[in-house]
């Protein structure tokens, strides 16, 4: 019988990074949760930067999930386009609200043009489902300079 340590549940298929256990924000956090999600970008030499405040922001679930999903998409984002040496993820309390930041020093790519093909459908998806519940996507990038992401809900 094989075991597994917990970062080897997290796998890519086909670049997206697809965690085999169930979320556990109780135990894990939301930090602790996103933090696992970076293991294949570990895994091929990315440096992954944290900066969380020092004291706990409560969320819902429901918060907690939507951006856990956000950046499960824009980590699987960095695995498979970016090829970034250092990405810096951030939780931060802002007004009202909760904002996680994505960043990398990646190829990026123009985040003016139009979408095309199915390129950029997850963003797009993220951010339907964001401004859904009130909250703000917004992604900056060009080609050469890395990519930016924050995704900011409000708390409930």
């Amino acid at each position: 019988m094989k075991t597994t340590t917990a970062p080897d549940d997290v796998t890519t298929i086909n670049g997206v990074i697809t965690d085999q256990r169930p979320v556990d924000f109780h135990s894990l956090g939301l930090a602790g949760c996103i933090d696992r999600l970076a293991a294949p970008l570990r895994r091929q030499g990315t440096e992954i930067h944290w900066e969380t405040p020092h004291h706990g922001v409560e969320i819902s679930s429901s918060s907690a999930s939507l951006l856990y999903h956000a950046a499960k998409e824009v980590l699987s984002n960095a695995f498979k386009y970016a090829h970034a040496h250092d990405v810096t993820v951030r939780l931060a309390a802002v007004y009202h609200g909760v904002r996680l930041t994505v960043t990398d020093n990646g190829a990026g790519f123009d985040s003016q043009a139009p979408a095309g093909g199915h390129h950029g459908f997850g963003l797009r998806l993220m951010s339907i489902a964001v401004s859904e519940v009130g909250g703000d996507v917004s992604v900056v990038s060009s080609p050469g300079k890395g990519t930016c992401v924050t995704v900011t809900l409000p708390l409930d």
